[in-house]
């Protein structure tokens, strides 16, 4: 007779049962039905509302304002009023010279240094490339201040002249000028073009630099045929970082007093609290806005085209 197990096993699976595997196999794990309960776009929606009621709308607001005149209304009369003004025309010309020259100095300076601390070994090199990461949090007014310290009117240079030779005022009057202006932006914004070339740079094979300097390649053929190609990702997402924090920056610009120094935010900061314009100063805002994304879409374009 056997067992009824063996009974049971001898007759087969009765009609209509589903085997226990198949079962578990078409239920699925509890987890899977719950994440499909909820759609994926649920999940965008609270960093959505986040960046909206911070960035979109305050945004908003300015584009808003810039569109509504003192008369009342909605008017493209204050876009009229400012793209005809001397002082909007000053102040562009004079962020773009800035922005273009404070971007090239970097670039060039940054490129200089982040060669001699990655190729040529020094006792320290190591702590500078950590003081560079350090560098980067520094606010731009602080290093405004210690280039007045050091070439203000009132400044430790002009102070050492004064004593040395008598005379009433030291030669060094140039922090007031664009000039430094230019200085003080370089200075502080190198850095920014440092730190992704030296991340670049430890990652190439140092055989291709071997193998050049064996074949007898002198070190400015080896730097313009083989590190600079491998460099030129790193210098475009540098100098384009470089240009848009120059066109937006205003603590330097500020800090230094620079004369006939007007920049696009500088005349945001007049229109909206020296003169109490606030369509023209939402008009500056907008016009510096885009000028900013317009360059973060051609950097896009360029990172991609140069492989960044």
């Amino acid at each position: 007779m056997g067992s009824p197990a063996e009974r049971l096993l001898e007759r087969g699976p009765a009609t209509g049962a589903v085997p226990v595997r198949s079962a578990r196999r078409n239920a699925g794990p509890p987890q899977d039905r719950s994440r499909r309960q909820v759609p994926r776009f649920v999940w965008a929606l609270p960093p959505v509302a986040l960046l909206s009621l911070f960035f979109l709308y305050p945004l908003f607001l300015v584009v808003q304002q810039s569109v509504r005149p003192d008369t009342g209304g909605t008017s493209l009369e204050p876009y009229s009023d400012v793209f005809a003004s001397e002082a909007f025309r000053e102040a562009l010309g004079t962020t773009v010279w800035l922005a273009v020259g404070a971007t090239v100095g970097c670039l060039v300076l940054g490129f200089a240094l982040a060669l001699i601390i990655a190729f040529v070994p020094f006792p320290g090199g190591k702590a500078v490339s950590k003081f560079i990461d350090v560098f980067l949090s520094f606010p731009s007014f602080l290093i405004t201040l210690a280039l007045l310290f050091i070439y203000g009117t009132k400044g430790m240079a002009n102070g050492v002249w004064t004593d040395a030779t008598g005379a009433a005022e030291g030669p060094f009057q140039f922090l007031t000028t664009p000039w430094g202006v230019l200085l003080a932006e370089i200075t502080y914004f190198t850095p920014f073009v440092m730190r992704p070339l030296l991340a670049a740079f430890s990652q190439m094979d140092t055989a291709q630099i071997e193998v050049a300097s064996s074949l007898g390649a002198k070190p400015a053929r080896i730097v313009r045929r083989v590190i600079l190609p491998e460099a030129l990702p790193a210098l475009a997402a540098g100098g384009s970082l470089v240009l848009v924090m120059c066109l937006n920056e205003f603590g330097i610009v500020l800090f230094t007093g620079a004369k006939g120094v007007t920049t696009l935010p500088m005349l945001v900061y007049s229109k909206a609290i020296l003169e109490s314009d606030y369509p023209a100063a939402c008009v500056v805002a907008v016009v510096n806005i885009a000028i900013s994304v317009g360059l973060y879409g051609l950097y896009r374009v360029v990172s991609r085209r140069v492989g960044a």
